[in-house]
């Protein structure tokens, strides 16, 4: 009873942190990005970079190096990709999209070369822009079909098509690049406090000044309308699968997976890959998770399971999957779960090989 207790401690612990480190900093942010993505940025629009029938070395190349600079973790990354996918985005360069965003951040590459060693950090960034590309071309081949996707009736019309035509082309890209910066300013917890309020009050002053000269007012209530229905269908079972990692996570024997990653062998790289494909790692937490948790610093486990883990962890998680689950359906989530999770593991034996 004791146990069940603290299991379930845990898991409000897990879902306290989550409330305070990511809610105001990360998500909201990332849901007027995924707002105005789909109420103010036309279908058209989207479709010449992302759609189905871009020429894919022109959708699949922006989509896989889009992440570069968004510090976000596996959950964060999901409005932003909802708000894509459903303006009319292929799913092959919308997954594509959704696995770069967390997995080759700068910072975290950087962190990893400096705290695991260049060459993890090398090998990291190749195989997750490798993996972006391959996955997302698998989703296409799967799933994508030449009929017309029906959207829902909330992000099937908006008032972009129409009003912004009456406005400077650079106004859209502006605000735009203003709430990244209000999400990459206020995300890491590196920065400290006395400069990161008074710069993202800034943003926010700039953003809405620009947003209440140029925007009409249908335009505001459509963008407000976006953001709140990606809200409400996100956010619930979001919360809900971040209280049950935590409880997960309680009972995680970590003694016998340091052992079952101990070498480079198939069995330990899928034991990484699963491990991280479950667990909730906010951004750059995965690096201490690697090399101080599970010991890969001491020489604990092998360099293939420790690349496994960090190119699944990142971006893939049980609260990610259950949100991903309500905006692609069940088969699209199961075929891109099993896609990190299988080549992760190859990468992470091949580079165990390498290495050896």
């Amino acid at each position: 009873m004791s146990s069940l207790i603290d299991a379930l401690w845990a898991g409000l612990t897990q879902l306290g942190e989550y409330l305070s480190a990511h809610v105001v900093t990360c998500l909201i942010p990332a849901f007027f990005i995924a707002g105005l993505i789909a109420a103010m940025v036309s279908k058209r629009t989207i479709v010449k970079y992302f759609g189905s029938k871009v020429k894919k070395w022109i959708s699949y190349s922006v989509a896989s190096v889009s992440g570069t600079i968004l510090a976000v973790c596996s959950c964060t990354i999901i409005p932003m990709f909802a708000g894509i996918y459903k303006r009319g985005g292929g799913i092959g360069p919308a997954t594509t999209f959704l696995y770069s965003g967390p997995a080759i951040n700068i910072l975290a590459i950087t962190l990893t070369a400096s705290v695991l060693g260049i060459g993890l950090g090398i090998a990291r960034a190749v195989g997750a822009i490798s993996m972006s590309i391959v996955i997302g071309l698998i989703m296409a081949a799967i799933f994508e079909r030449k009929k017309i996707r029906t959207l829902p009736t909330s992000l099937e019309t908006g008032s972009a098509d129409e009003d912004s035509k009456k406005r400077p082309w650079y106004v859209n890209p502006g605000v735009f690049v203003s709430l990244v910066l209000i999400l990459l300013i206020a995300a890491p917890s590196y920065i400290p406090l006395y400069l990161k309020v008074p710069i993202v009050v800034a943003l926010i002053i700039v953003t809405a000044t620009i947003v209440r000269e140029y925007y009409s007012k249908d335009e505001i209530n459509a963008w407000g309308r976006e953001t709140w229905w990606l809200t409400k269908k996100i956010v619930p079972i979001l919360l809900i699968g971040v209280f049950i990692t935590g409880v997960i996570a309680y009972f995680v024997p970590y003694d016998i997976i340091k052992i079952a990653m101990g070498g480079n062998l198939i069995v330990s790289c899928l034991v990484g890959s699963v491990i991280g494909a479950l667990l909730y790692m906010p951004t750059l937490l995965e690096v201490p998770m690697v090399g101080t948790i599970l010991g890969y610093s001491q020489g604990i486990i092998g360099a293939g399971p420790a690349l496994s883990l960090l190119l699944a962890g990142p971006t893939v998680s049980l609260p990610s999957m259950l949100t991903l689950w309500r905006i692609v359906g069940a088969k699209k989530t199961a075929a891109y779960v099993a896609l990190v999770i299988i080549f992760s593991t190859i990468l992470g034996v091949v580079f165990g090989m390498v290495t050896r």
